[in-house]
Formats: C-alpha cells, structure tokens, sequence
C-alpha cells in the first residue's frame, strides 16, 4: 500500500486499502506548477530553437553532447543518455543531423557492435551560432527569473529529484 501504510480491515474482516496519501493543498499547487513548467519550458525551448536555428531541442541537445564529449565524439548508447532518448529516437535524430552535414556515424575501432557519433566541424560551427539564442533564451525564461538564491535552490531541489530517479551519469567518453 502506498507509502508503507498497512490496509484497513473493514467490516466483516475484509482487507480495503488504506486511503491514499493524496497531496496537501501546498504540494497540490507546488506538483502542478512542476508540470505546467516541464510542458511550457521544453516547448518555449523547441519554439525558439526552430525559428532561430531550423533544430528541435533534442537535435540541439544531441550537438551539445558531442561538443562536450572528448574529440566530439560519443557511443550512441552514451548519447542517448544524455539526451534521455531512446536509441530509435535518437538514430531519427542523429540521420537528419548526418543528412546536414553536422554529425556522422562510424563503427567503433574497439567494439565494432558499438557505433560512434562524431560532431563535424560544420556541426560544431552550427551549435556555436546557434547557442547564443538559445542561451539567451534559457536567460529570460529561467535565469533572469530567478534570485542567485532560487538558482541554488533550484539545482538542489533538480539534484534530489533526479537522484530519487535513479539518472545515469552523463557520458564522458566514446566507446
């Protein structure tokens, strides 16, 4: 039963569940504002990435990856990872990228099951034109909102989140 509470033996000795732990009105207005911000930000983010850049956010975050990985390079397993993508989404993602010039796919020399993402230098001049909107974006919607005190709050209270989901670490390197 949810939340370790034991069942109700109701009458005739027949077990009923516990009443469920439904939220108080502070964690009712603080769980929706959450999930009005994971709707509206990721599709502000995507808006203004299209206009400004013809890239989804994830095709961006797929470019971000690569230019933070060691010679710009990654397993696609690992990609995915960063991007919280499936494979299948992110071999969509990655074919368009290739298809511009900006990304390409090779098998990895010590693996050959394995295959690597390399962002080119074309990509890489891409993601550099890019990023200034998208960071100035990511300013007023997020940064400029907020104190230097919320920002601290905020990346500790996305730490405790994220550790309760059990996220793996970012990648670091290709196969």
């Amino acid at each position: 039963m949810d939340g370790g509470r034991e069942p109700a033996v109701g009458a005739g000795g027949r077990v009923t569940p516990a009443e469920p732990r439904w939220l108080r009105d502070s964690e009712r207005t603080a769980w929706r504002g959450l999930i009005n911000v994971m709707t509206r930000l990721p599709a502000a983010l995507d808006a203004q990435l299209r206009r400004d850049a013809g890239l989804s956010h994830f095709e961006y975050s797929v470019l971000v990856g690569l230019s933070e990985a060691p010679n710009r390079t990654l397993a696609m397993a690992r990609l995915a990872e960063f991007t919280c993508g499936s494979l299948s989404r992110l071999s969509h993602a990655v074919k368009r990228l290739e298809d511009k010039g900006w990304v390409r796919r090779f098998p990895c020399a010590a693996d050959g099951r394995v295959t690597n993402a390399i962002l080119t230098d074309l990509g890489f001049e891409k993601l550099a034109a890019t990023a200034p909107g998208h960071v100035e974006t990511v300013r007023d919607l997020v940064v400029e909102a907020l104190s230097r005190d919320q920002l601290n709050q905020l990346t500790a209270i996305c730490g405790q989140v994220l550790d309760r989901l059990d996220t793996p670490p970012p990648p670091t390197r290709p196969c």
